[in-house]
């Protein structure tokens, strides 16, 4: 894998400073024709923390926001122009135009440059789309699409299409199929034929008692299986204790490079997550459930809107009020203080914490936030007992997984594995060992935030606590193996550029640190007294774990790929 030259980014946040840079919107009178396009696109019911979706609606229909939508907009709302206008450039999905500026192509081709798709050819994949593709066709690379055991992966429109080839996005480009396809999943009548929602029943009916729910997820050591590893019934027993009105979010937003789990469950068996959320609403009395899905996801997104339909008809959410929301192409926003400042409807800015998001989250209120995949387990928990879950375990671990697998292996994809399952015992026995003439070399046992470990350590067991001493951790357990053939040098510069693109630009430690690492990476010697001290810095002064732990990759090759400088 070699280095290649990079065209400047158009997905960022201004914020930075030093990626998308157009001039802030000036004082315009507002265009009648944009201001009617508006009212029939949002009507007359208009709420402040909907900015996002209103923008969303805008970009569906024009494939773009001029500058005369952001005006009819914020005199809709009745805000500042630079308030519509921050929040749409901060999010990468919107296509923000600058005053004269020729609006894009109808039709967009995005690759994934993220490091397994860059394993399995991405670069050559962009080489030739933007040879062949003409003028009337986009082609942009994107940062991870949550489809890392199918790589390429690229997106025609809302289109995602796995093990992609120039000739197949083309053909889809000319033939504008560019819409989301629902994949065969289990729907409402088949979950409940299997004894779905009968849990959930007999909470409602008074059958069973808050505390009961807790206790068993206490002993069954579920934890927050976004990355946080939380012990989950103490994170509602927290919630509960806070005077309400109480809120709820679901952290759908898989934004970590190598992570596809939970899209995984989504996709197959949504009811089981849904009905996990419901019994939390339940447990911790929230009043209001926000379902945060990154925009990645969209077939997920539609049919998430059309199952909890069916769960409102037949009455299983009587208890809570549920709205799904689109994230709009932030990684920053899988951190759960910024999707909660998503889902108000503004930039998705980490929170400085105390006072932390159980007492004051959203809209202020005391916040259960819970990942998909940690409500996913919470019916078979109770149901089978606490004891099925964690005696599951590993080498003296405790619960199940659900690792995500991806690079050099001959089946990646999703594995539900024993916690503390190893990275030799994953390759070998549940992903058919390495690719021909690949031998394995090292991996990310946690995506790109959670450092690299070489082959020598492939016998460590991975679950929360277990590789700090190597200076990793397993977050997602998003494990991309690498073999003989890949430089670490290379990898660890293809996921400091994913951390540059990604910044938010709040923190200058975060902003400026992973910009002048990615400069310092790309030179053909690395100065690595700088860089070590640059990743300490970052380390020691971000505000959220995505600067904190950016400079993981660098730590990591210097320890363990001395070889790779």
């Amino acid at each position: 894998m070699g280095v290649v030259p990079r065209e400047p980014q158009v997905r960022g946040h201004p914020g930075s400073g030093k990626k998308k840079t157009r001039g802030q919107p000036k004082g315009r009178q507002v265009d009648p024709a944009a201001l009617s396009d508006i009212r029939s696109l949002i009507g007359p019911d208009i709420r402040r923390d909907l900015l996002i979706e209103y923008l969303h609606r805008i970009q569906d229909r024009f494939s773009h926001i001029g500058p005369a939508h952001i005006a009819a907009l914020a005199d809709h709302m009745k805000l500042a122009q630079t308030e519509v206008y921050e929040v749409a450039t901060f999010y990468a999905h919107f296509d923000v135009l600058a005053e004269g500026e020729t609006p894009p192509p109808e039709v967009t081709i995005r690759v994934c440059d993220s490091i397994a798709c860059q394993l399995a050819g991405a670069e050559q994949l962009l080489g030739e789309l933007k040879r062949d593709a003409g003028a009337d066709v986009r082609v942009l690379r994107a940062p991870c699409m949550g489809r890392c055991d199918t790589a390429p992966v690229a997106e025609v429109g809302h289109n995602h299409i796995s093990c992609a080839d120039s000739a197949g996005l083309l053909r889809a480009a000319r033939e504008r199929d560019l819409h989301p396809r629902l994949p065969d999943y289990r729907d409402l009548a088949a979950y409940r034929a299997d004894g779905g929602y009968a849990l959930l029943g007999s909470c409602l009916a008074g059958e069973r008692d808050a505390q009961e729910i807790i206790d068993c997820l206490n002993q069954s050591s579920l934890a927050g299986l976004g990355g946080a590893g939380f012990p989950t019934g103490r994170k509602w027993s927290i919630v509960r204790e806070y005077p309400g009105p109480r809120l709820m979010a679901v952290n759908g937003d898989e934004g970590e490079p190598g992570t596809f789990k939970d899209r995984v469950y989504l996709e197959s068996d949504p009811h089981r997550f849904i009905e996990g959320m419901l019994i939390a609403a339940w447990v911790v009395g929230a009043e209001k459930c926000f379902i945060y899905i990154r925009d990645e996801y969209p077939a997920v997104v539609a049919l998430l809107r059309e199952e909890l339909d069916g769960v409102r008809e037949a009455g299983l959410a009587d208890h809570v009020e549920l709205e799904v929301r689109r994230g709009a192409g932030a990684y920053i926003c899988g951190e759960e203080s910024s999707m909660i400042e998503s889902i108000e409807g503004k930039r998705g800015l980490p929170r400085n914490r105390p006072p932390y998001v159980a007492e004051v989250g959203i809209f202020g209120r005391p916040t259960l936030v819970n990942n998909v995949e940690t409500l996913y387990w919470v019916r078979d928990i109770v149901e089978k007992g606490a004891e099925w879950f964690s005696g599951a375990g590993v080498h003296g671990r405790r619960g199940w997984r659900s690792y995500s697998v991806s690079g050099r292996v001959n089946r990646p994809g999703m594995v539900l594995a024993p916690a503390g399952t190893t990275a030799n015992e994953l390759i070998e026995n549940y992903c058919g060992g390495m690719q021909e003439g690949h031998t394995f070399k090292g991996y990310l046992p946690g995506g790109a935030s959670g450092g690299i470990l070489p082959a020598s350590l492939g016998d460590v067991p991975m679950d929360f606590g277990t590789l700090q001493e190597y200076d990793c951790f397993i977050g997602s357990a998003a494990v991309v193996i690498f073999s003989d053939r890949d430089n670490m040098k290379d990898v660890a510069l293809n996921l400091m550029r994913f951390f540059e693109d990604e910044s938010c630009g709040q923190c200058t430690p975060c902003r400026v640190g992973t910009e002048k690492a990615v400069r310092l990476m790309e030179k053909p010697a690395w100065d690595t007294g700088l860089l070590e001290e640059l990743g300490t810095v970052m380390a020691d002064a971000s505000i959220c774990g995505l600067g904190q732990a950016a400079g993981n990759p660098i730590h990591c090759v210097l320890k363990y790929f001395k070889e790779d400088l």
